[in-house]
């Protein structure tokens, strides 16, 4: 997982965008969904037209209080949402603290927290990141990547730079786990996704 950019100028803060239990989100989701470049932020896979998806409330004790707010909204693909364990977790990271990608580790597939960062392990588990399956998926994703690099027989960091925009140009849904790309082939992936 990679850190969730939240930004104090926001249009969802400036517009004093809240979210309705009852109502109608859209607009909400719209600018969540166009903040993370239309990923997931707990998947990181890409969020398409016929994807279900739902605003989430990272801490769901929040919902419907006064304190609940952007900072604790995100855009994810319905089914993570719903595998997101019911237990709070406290203390626990946030997903859009500065200095995320320190505390959560990414290593060939699994993420780890530092010794005694709780909140980051916390997060960890919360979030199931390193569920059996996700963590295979992740394994296979980059392996198939790097498969698809040697059989175009690409060396250079610049070329591999262009496989990846190339993809993101053209089939942006064949691009997941940003995290895992930024740190098995040194790409800053996050900034070659185009604004929505």
């Amino acid at each position: 997982m990679k850190r969730v950019l939240k930004s104090p100028t926001s249009l969802i803060i400036s517009n004093n965008l809240t979210h309705k239990s009852n109502g109608n989100n859209t607009k909400l989701g719209i600018l969540l969904l166009k903040e993370q470049k239309g990923f997931c932020a707990y998947t990181e896979h890409y969020i398409g037209f016929d994807d279900a998806n739902d605003i989430e409330h990272f801490n769901p004790n929040l919902k419907d209080q006064p304190n609940d707010n952007y900072y604790n909204w995100y855009k994810v693909k319905h089914l993570a949402n719903q595998r997101k364990t019911d237990n709070w977790i406290e203390p626990i990271l946030l997903p859009y603290v500065e200095n995320f990608e320190d505390r959560v580790i990414y290593n060939e597939g699994e993420y780890f927290a530092k010794l005694n960062d709780d909140e980051a392990n916390n997060l960890i588990i919360l979030l199931d990141l390193n569920n059996q399956k996700r963590v295979e998926d992740r394994k296979n994703y980059i392996k198939r990547r790097r498969e698809s690099i040697n059989d175009r027989k690409l060396q250079t960091d610049l070329e591999i730079k262009k496989y990846f925009q190339d993809k993101i140009d053209n089939e942006i849904n064949s691009i997941s786990y940003l995290r895992a790309i930024q740190e098995e082939f040194g790409i800053d992936i996050w900034n070659m996704i185009p604004e929505l």
